[in-house]
């Protein structure tokens, strides 16, 4: 059986990818640095982009503009989070008010309180097995999977350096999950051919 070592011009160690590999990606590219390794992914389908947006806007009236719910959050779209020697931009991400970093550049490096990643068949994996570990390392306390194939909404908090699955939410189910427990919303909101959603 043959390794990488035993072709030639290959070295024992991969290079570790920079920071300026990331930024030389095209802009239709999304990269992401993972413990060393570059990720590069093209830019999201509409289900996937949809359920993210749809999330967004739930979430945004009553938890950061306190309309119907009590605000405190700060929540945002594909940031760009700069976690230790890590890059990674999750679909949503959202910080208590008071943990809210002023930003001085083009990526935040305080950890946020809640990240979302909206699962897609070339994401899955990625976002299961390397985000999800490293967030939690990282030190973020809830992260919910939402996956529109599926019709899923999976909502986890972290406990050490792992995760313990609070609830999982299917097709048109009530949605109250931790951190956002002040708002029920029907989960069919999220996806766009679901058809009528009762409220």
């Amino acid at each position: 059986m043959s390794t990488d070592a035993d072709i030639p011009g290959v070295s024992e160690e991969k290079k570790r990818a920079s920071y300026a590999d990331l930024v030389a990606l095209p802009e239709n590219v999304l990269g992401q640095l993972i413990d060393g390794e570059l990720f590069a992914l093209p830019r999201p389908g509409s289900d996937h982009t949809e359920a993210s947006t749809e999330l967004l806007l739930l979430l945004g009236a009553p938890f950061r503009r306190g309309l119907g719910g009590p605000g405190g959050w700060r929540l945002l779209a594909e940031p760009e989070l700069h976690l230790d020697e890590d890059v990674l931009v999750p679909d949503l991400a959202g910080w208590r008010e008071e943990r809210f970093p002023r930003r001085s550049g083009p990526f935040y490096t305080v950890v946020p309180d809640w990240l979302c990643e909206v699962l897609s068949p070339s994401t899955t994996l990625l976002d299961r097995n390397r985000k999800l570990p490293l967030y939690a390392r990282a030190g973020v306390d809830y992260v919910w999977l939402v996956d529109p194939a599926a019709q899923t909404l999976e909502a986890f908090q972290r406990e050490g350096d792992g995760w313990r699955l609070l609830a999982t939410f299917v097709g048109q189910a009530k949605v109250r999950a931790e951190p956002f427990a002040a708002l029920v919303f029907p989960l069919g909101l999220l996806w766009p051919d679901a058809g009528p959603v009762a409220r």
